[in-house]
């Protein structure tokens, strides 16, 4: 299973080919490559990013979801996701 984090353009530069974007992820801001992402982005859109691409534009109507089930995430209990493809902490992948 891959996960994507989501996190909130504040910056873009770079050509169409080499576009980068600086990604904040709740307080803590990435380099991101805009590259491979499924449509057009701009400063203030919310994506999803794996392993340094954004993947994914977060449509409008998606944002408070996705980042409402990424809080619930962070805050499961490690002995709840037993059986689930859920790496735990300290648990080899």
């Amino acid at each position: 299973m891959c996960l994507g984090v989501p996190g909130r353009i504040v910056s873009l530069s770079g050509g169409a080919e080499q576009e980068v974007g600086v990604v904040d992820f709740g307080g803590v801001t990435r380099e991101v490559s805009m590259v491979i992402v499924d449509e057009p982005v701009t400063v203030g859109d919310h994506v999803l990013v794996h392993v340094g691409f954004a993947i994914r534009r977060i449509p409008e109507d998606e944002i408070e979801a996705t980042y409402r089930f990424f809080d619930d995430l962070a805050r499961t209990d490690p002995d709840e996701t037993e059986g689930l493809a859920i790496a735990k902490p300290g648990a080899p992948s």
